[in-house]
């Protein structure tokens, strides 16, 4: 017996059921503070709709922008109604209502861009997660460099950036599929580029040439519970101090002091910092690799810390062999037939272990064990930023100055669920 699946349900377009308002009251007997949101809307080929569905075409969801209101909670205030990015999203070219995965998408790639006002920046989210993060001396740079991460994860990405989208940008863009592209604004010409991509949508978010602003502001987080019930929690923003990436870690234990011995050169701090910047936009459990202001491997969403080091470490390799594979033969590596030179490209790419030595490892929580970090140290990492707090903090030490590997504690943990 065989099933055949009707493709026709990706096009989809749901009944907006959803009520065009909505009111989130706090009330603690003595103060009542209201939040007060609209419903967003676009009108795409005479249809006035709001998203196309959820997360599955089954699934109804809607798109609100707060509106008025504000929210103190002890010393925490919510960010301020007015200020919308994500929830105020123009639609230049659609091909096709957005869904609510495009939206959050882009929201997550803006909750990383927002760190990187000073120079350009490109975000390659897939499924929630940054797939290539990259800073460059152009925008185009930067892209390129974001998308050479992980040319696979990128297909069908959402690709933010934080500068006009210039023509030599767009045209390195269009190269590829994308679901979406988000830009403060586009250079003339640059539009016309994009749109051979037909059910491309093309969004123009002004606000991200404020996103600096962002840096900081606190919104409330919901989960709704199986039984209705519902968690809340402030959202979390990362230490930015830039002394902590040149401080080396140091701990004590059983009345004995372990310290770091190799202070962070100026390009692994930096690197550090890039690094933890862009953890606070990744799935926890997590491990990073960075160099150079870009990602080389990224691990997410792991139960146990030694195997997400291990799957950022083979996802390296993997894509290190892509592109050499890519760039020497015009093939994915997978797709290289000739066993004799698909043996050469992983020779190479076990010789250059993957573009991993003299990187950083970004860990979103603590090493409860040196086997995590030993996993990255192995592989050529010079430079390793993690909360620190762990009961063997001293054996991950222990670890980084065998290795003539330098450490830093930034005294947070950045886990995002």
């Amino acid at each position: 017996m065989s099933s055949t699946v009707d493709r026709r349900m990706y096009q989809t377009i749901n009944e907006d059921q959803f009520p065009p308002r909505m009111e989130i009251t706090f009330d603690d007997g003595e103060r009542r503070q209201t939040l007060f949101y609209e419903r967003v809307a676009w009108t795409i080929d005479g249809e006035h709709r709001g998203l196309r569905y959820g997360e599955n075409p089954d699934q109804q969801a809607s798109l609100y922008r707060l509106v008025n209101g504000n929210l103190q909670l002890g010393d925490v205030v919510s960010i301020a109604p007015g200020r919308h990015l994500a929830s105020d999203v123009e639609l230049l070219q659609s091909g096709k209502h957005p869904g609510k995965i495009n939206i959050t998408d882009a929201d997550s790639a803006l909750n990383i861009l927002r760190y990187f006002r000073e120079r350009p920046a490109t975000v390659i989210i897939k499924h929630n997660n940054p797939c290539g993060v990259a800073l460059g001396d152009t925008l185009a740079d930067s892209y390129r460099k974001a998308y050479d991460a992980d040319r696979i994860a990128a297909f069908g990405g959402v690709v933010a950036v934080n500068r006009e989208l210039d023509i030599a940008t767009a045209e390195a863009i269009a190269e590829s599929y994308s679901e979406v592209v988000v830009a403060p604004e586009f250079a003339e010409g640059a539009i016309a580029v994009l749109s051979a991509r037909k059910n491309l949508r093309i969004m123009r978010i002004a606000a991200i040439d404020r996103l600096n602003d962002y840096v900081g502001a606190r919104v409330v987080e919901f989960r709704s519970l199986i039984d209705g019930g519902m968690v809340l929690q402030w959202s979390q923003t990362p230490t930015i101090d830039d002394e902590l990436f040149t401080t080396p870690a140091s701990t004590v234990r059983k009345d004995r002091q372990y310290q770091i011995e190799r202070k962070p050169t100026a390009s692994e701090a930096r690197d550090m910092r890039f690094g933890w910047l862009v953890e606070f936009g990744v799935t926890s459990n997590s491990v990073l690799y960075v160099r150079d202001e870009a990602t080389v491997g990224i691990g997410t969403g792991e139960q146990d810390r030694v195997g997400v080091a291990e799957i950022a470490r083979d996802k390296a390799y993997r894509k290190h062999a892509d592109r050499i594979a890519w760039s020497s033969a015009g093939s994915p590596f997978n797709a290289v037939t000739d066993p004799d030179a698909k043996a050469e490209i992983w020779r190479q790419t076990e010789r250059e272990r993957g573009g991993i030595p003299g990187s950083a490892m970004v860990s979103d929580a603590f090493f409860p064990f040196r086997d995590g970090v030993d996993v990255g140290l192995r592989e050529g990492v010079t430079a390793v930023v993690q909360p620190g707090g762990g009961l063997r903090d001293s054996e991950v030490i222990d670890a980084c100055n065998e290795a003539g590997a330098t450490m830093v504690f930034t005294g947070q943990r950045s886990f995002r669920h």
